[in-house]
């Protein structure tokens, strides 16, 4: 679900190397848009230096770009709004741990988002975001796919106070984003885990448990995102800065109290994956309970079988080599109907004992 990328081993600091997609580089995508309370603009550039300089005091400005194989592209954006090298360095390193680092010219913010695509399958990507005065830059790592749209929507519809506020609030609207989408991924988790825990139930099998064993790592990849991100909305709320006001922490309370709620839900998951693996370990254990049951109770109706039929095997002639009855050698070897006398027994032997196992209650 979660990639990790870092520089070589021994590589001197801020190094910046291009993420490279089937061993391609491939430019970003880079989308603007801008806005204030009346007006609205949004385009697609080719080139970071087709920015305005200066921006506008009175508009928010927020960079999106989607990709990470145009290093030439973040260097000019580092140079652009005075970013550190170390932290344009956790931009393409993804799989980033969460966090919140405060300078002076700007808050840089990493994140995980989660989502399901188009086939419903579990994905998530780094996102870093900058924020600064009157700018706001967000870098994913890919641009098929990302949570922001909602956002996007809000903020061409004008019809809400997002377009009244500043860049931290768009700042906060988006980590409100990424952190809202983990709740519809982890609902159709825990919709799965339901159906698993009927079908261990009626009929356990390895496939099952190999089911589980992904649900528990994508839960275990999920709370090593969500707890550091409680730390991050947690140290917005907390560090004084300039770039945040005190309307917008508001705001933050909010998104901190749902990484709260999203751990408990991580937490509560976890314990019922752990729970269903203890059910399945129960219920083979049951299935091989009554299987042997069974096999004991054929068992024990055969043995009183298997003991007259042995018996009546044995090879003892009855009459001596000069024709003269030999005593206790099995006179019935003679009678008519000898042979189906001894089946008709054999068979009443376990029908008394099939009686007797019901009425003693072990079938």
């Amino acid at each position: 679900m979660f990639t990790k990328r870092n520089s070589p081993p021994g590589s001197p600091p801020a190094t910046l190397l291009p993420h490279l997609v089937d061993g391609k580089i491939c430019k970003p995508n880079i989308q603007i848009i801008e806005y204030n309370e009346t007006s609205f603009e949004e385009r697609d550039v080719s080139d970071l230096s087709q920015l305005a300089n200066p921006f506008a005091d009175n508009k928010v400005i927020w960079i999106n770009i989607d990709g990470l194989g145009d290093v030439e592209a973040l260097t000019q954006l580092g140079t652009r709004f005075n970013l550190h090298p170390l932290a344009l360095e956790d931009v393409l390193n993804i799989g980033q741990r969460p966090k919140v680092e405060h300078t002076t010219d700007y808050i840089f913010i990493v994140a995980q988002m989660v989502y399901q695509n188009k086939d419903t399958v579990i994905c998530g990507e780094q996102v870093s975001i900058f924020l600064g005065e009157n700018f706001l830059v967000t870098i994913q790592e890919e641009g098929e796919f990302d949570v922001f749209e909602p956002v996007r929507q809000r903020i061409r519809s004008g019809r809400n106070q997002i377009r009244k506020l500043k860049t931290d609030y768009l700042a906060y609207a988006l980590l409100d984003s990424i952190i809202d989408h983990y709740y519809p991924v982890l609902d159709n988790i825990g919709t799965s885990i339901e159906l698993l825990e009927d079908n261990l139930l009626n009929k356990p099998s390895r496939e099952m448990v190999m089911t589980l064993h992904e649900y528990k790592r994508s839960l275990t990849q999920m709370r090593r995102f969500i707890w550091p991100l409680r730390d991050v909305t947690n140290g917005l709320l907390h560090n004084p800065t300039d770039y945040i006001t005190a309307t917008t922490k508001v705001y933050l309370r909010d998104c901190y109290d749902h990484t709260v709620q999203l751990m408990d839900l991580v937490e509560s998951y976890k314990e019922i994956t752990n729970s269903l693996m203890e059910l399945y370990h129960s219920s083979v254990g049951l299935r091989t309970n009554e299987v042997m049951r069974v096999l004991t109770v054929i068992t024990s109706i055969f043995i009183p079988l298997t003991f007259i039929a042995g018996v009546y095997g044995m090879n003892f002639s009855p009459m001596s080599r000069s024709d003269q009855p030999l005593p206790l050698n099995m006179p019935e070897l003679y009678q008519p109907y000898g042979y189906a006398l001894i089946l008709i027994v054999m068979a009443s032997i376990a029908v008394i004992q099939l009686f007797i196992f019901k009425r003693m209650k072990w079938l």
